[in-house]
């Protein structure tokens, strides 16, 4: 991955046996992005962002804008870019592109244009520091995208588990019990004496919520493997398998259809280290547990899971009118309308001094401050680099915490043959 354009021969293959032909700006004006009169944009996005309707707003402000929006699953997205940058064709004029991909696209910064020519810079100000730097190189010199939304992270937790256990059910008076990592673990100790339940059930997410808490993570910025010259990620694989070990924390895999059933049987405590964007999940897989949730602020601090960026592939003939549409996109107050309308949670700080916005509660979580408590973490989020090969040693930690959750594995050795697994990878790179 390292040397991204090296595949250019092979994928330029694949596509000239599979009859693809670029058909992203293909019309009867040759190729120049105009239909009409019009400047045309092709706008690639995955999930649901909403952004059909900022799409009709701005073609009505601005007539002589065509904006094609192709929206598609998150992974088709990333695979079709790096597969149209590859080619040499085939790529959009604005591209959606997530955080855990933010590294592997820098690598190919030359086939983007910088967005700091355009004038990101008289913008920067206006979004989290820790989210601006996510899209920049490390000399700051090139900015890849502009922010979308961003995952800070909190504790959602049972508040019928919490009560059966004798401990507040109050978000204030809860984070006041349970105000580090030690508070934790000793009401970890009191849920399973007095209910018999885990405080939490994902291996995952226990590892995660303390890892995100972390000024560093598993690569440095010269993407040199540093889990073991670096304490933060060791410190958390321990702190999770120790309560593995005794019971404290269960056995369900993300995404799985025993996870989410555990949402609405309220099996465990807390799920530990959840983003904004969770509120979806837990109320499509617990519908009918309105009230028995609320949420308040995770001990130590916050992390960030998710997020994206808008960035402009260099083969868009209008970066100038891609740029301008996608700084009003993103702008405070679009920020504002998409948190509103599709809950995308605001990278812009603005926003979180807007009353409307601060007052926002949840019946579901119990008439919980939703607003305010994510923007308080997203606040203490700390700045990291997480390195082109980030998913390699993911994957391999979290089958280490798996081994020892499901199998009751060694937790030493677990480590030990994950580290060797990664490294091994790691020099095919």
């Amino acid at each position: 991955m390292k040397k991204l354009f090296y595949m250019v021969a092979f994928f330029s293959l694949i596509l000239a046996l599979a009859g693809c032909s670029d058909d992203s700006k293909a019309s009867e004006d040759g190729g120049s992005g105009k239909s009409d009169g019009k400047v045309e944009l092709d706008f690639w996005v995955f999930g649901s962002a909403g952004y059909d309707v900022f799409v009709d707003e701005y073609m009505k402000e601005h007539p002589d804008v065509k904006i094609n929006l192709n929206e598609g699953e998150m992974s088709d997205v990333h695979n079709n870019l790096f597969t149209s940058l590859s080619a040499g064709s085939g790529a959009p004029d604005i591209t959606m592109i997530e955080v855990s991909e933010i590294a592997k696209f820098m690598q190919a910064k030359d086939q983007f244009y910088n967005l700091n020519d355009y004038g990101a810079k008289d913008v920067q100000d206006k979004y989290l520091d820790w989210k601006w730097q996510q899209a920049q190189s490390v000399d700051g010199e090139f900015q890849l995208g502009l922010p979308t939304d961003i995952g800070p992270t909190t504790m959602f937790y049972r508040t019928d588990v919490m009560e059966e256990a004798g401990l507040p059910t109050d978000p204030q008076e809860l984070s006041a019990e349970i105000s580090d990592w030690d508070s934790y673990y000793e009401a970890a100790k009191r849920i399973k004496e007095k209910t018999g339940k885990p405080i939490t059930d994902s291996p995952e997410l226990m590892f995660s919520a303390l890892r995100d808490q972390a000024p560093e993570q598993y690569f440095n910025e010269d993407d040199e493997l540093i889990i073991e010259s670096s304490p933060y990620v060791k410190e958390a694989y321990d702190y999770t398998t120790k309560l593995i070990e005794e019971g404290l924390v269960g056995q369900n895999a993300l995404w799985t259809p025993e996870w989410g059933s555990a949402m609405a049987d309220g099996s465990y405590a807390t799920l530990i280290g959840a983003p904004a964007w969770m509120i979806a999940n837990v109320k499509g897989n617990a519908p009918d547990a309105g009230g028995k949730w609320s949420l308040t602020t995770i001990p130590e601090g916050a992390g960030n899971w998710g997020g994206s960026f808008m960035a402009i592939p260099k083969e868009s003939d209008h970066p100038e009118e891609a740029y301008a549409f996608i700084e009003w996109l993103l702008s405070p107050e679009n920020q504002l309308k998409s948190f509103h309308n599709n809950g995308l949670f605001p990278s812009a700080p603005e926003v979180y001094e807007d009353e409307e916005f601060l007052a926002t509660t949840d019946e579901y979580f119990s008439g919980a401050e939703t607003a305010k408590t994510f923007a308080e973490a997203a606040k203490s989020v700390k700045p990291i680099y997480m390195g082109v090969n980030y998913s390699i040693v993911q994957d391999e930690l979290i089958l280490a915490l798996t081994n020892v959750a499901v199998e009751g594995a060694d937790p030493q050795k677990e480590w030990d043959a994950a580290v060797k697994r990664i490294e091994d990878q790691l020099a095919r790179q």
